[in-house]
C-alpha cells in the first residue's frame, strides 16, 4: 500500500512539476500549479527523498515478481508524461488524458492484486475502479475547461460540446450499470461494485452542486468520493 501510494504521488508530482516549469506564470489558473511553480526546488528535493524511500521499501518488502510487475508500469508512465507534457500536448488526435490516467491507475492496482485475488472478484473490482476513475477525470476536466484552455491542454470536455454534455451523465450511467450488475454476481464480487456505485452517485451529486461549490472544491470532493473502498476495509478491521 505504501509503495502504491508513493508511486502515484511521484507520478502526479512529476506531472505537475513539469507543467509548472513549462507554463508562463501569467496564464496559471490554479493554486496547485502556482504551488509547484513557487516551490519548484522544494518539490524536486522532496520528490527525490520519496523516490529513494519508496525504492528502499519496495526492495525490502516486495518479492522479485512484484517488483518486476511494477517495473512494467514505468515505461507507460514515462510515455504518458512525455506525450502529455511535450510531444502531443495540444494535438486533438492524441489519446484522451482521462482514459490514459484511468488506465494507468487501474494497471497500478492490478500489479499488486493480480496473484492474490479470485478472477471473478478481480475482474469486478478492476473494471469498477477503471470506470469510476475515468468518470472522476472526465468530470474534473468538464469543470476545469477554462483552466485547460488557458494552460494549452486538450480534454474530452474541450473536444466537443456533445462530449461535455455526455460527461455529466457518466456518473449516473455508471451507478445504474453497477446496481444492475450487483443482482447477477456472486456475493464476493458485490463489495467492489457496491463501492463503485456509491462513488459514482457521490460524484454525480458533486457535479450537480459544482456551480455553487466552485470547481476547486468540487475537484476535492470528487477525489474523496473515490475512497469508498475504505469503508469495507475498516469494517473488516
Amino acid at each position: 500500500m505504501v509503495v502504491l501510494a508513493a508511486s502515484v504521488w511521484l507520478a502526479y508530482a512529476a506531472d505537475r512539476w513539469i507543467e509548472g516549469w513549462r507554463l508562463d506564470w501569467r496564464f496559471v489558473r490554479t493554486q496547485r500549479h502556482h504551488f509547484y511553480q513557487r516551490k519548484r526546488s522544494t518539490v524536486a528535493a522532496l520528490w527525490l527523498i520519496v523516490f529513494s524511500v519508496n525504492l528502499a521499501v519496495a526492495l525490502t518488502t516486495m518479492g522479485v515478481g512484484e517488483i518486476a510487475r511494477g517495473l512494467i508500469l514505468v515505461a507507460p508512465v514515462l510515455m504518458y508524461l512525455l506525450s502529455h507534457q511535450f510531444l502531443h500536448r495540444t494535438r486533438q488526435w492524441r489519446a484522451p488524458k482521462e482514459v490514459v490516467v484511468a488506465a494507468l491507475l487501474t494497471a497500478g492496482i492490478t500489479v499488486f492484486v493480480w496473484p492474490v485475488s479470485r478472477p471473478s472478484v478481480l475482474a469486478a473490482g478492476l473494471a469498477t475502479f477503471a470506470v469510476v476513475s475515468f468518470v472522476n477525470c472526465a468530470l474534473i476536466s468538464s469543470w476545469e475547461r477554462e483552466v485547460d484552455r488557458a494552460h494549452g491542454q486538450t480534454s474530452l470536455a474541450l473536444d466537443s460540446t456533445h462530449a461535455a454534455r455526455v460527461i455529466r451523465w457518466l456518473p449516473w450511467m455508471a451507478a445504474v450499470t453497477g446496481a444492475v450488475l450487483i443482482t447477477s454476481l456472486e456475493r464476493t464480487a458485490i463489495a467492489p461494485i457496491a463501492c463503485g456505485v456509491v462513488s459514482a452517485i457521490a460524484m454525480g451529486l458533486v457535479d450537480r452542486m459544482e456551480h455553487r461549490l466552485g470547481w476547486a472544491a468540487a475537484r476535492v470532493l470528487a477525489d474523496i468520493a473515490l475512497l469508498t473502498p475504505v469503508a469495507p476495509l475498516l469494517w473488516k478491521a
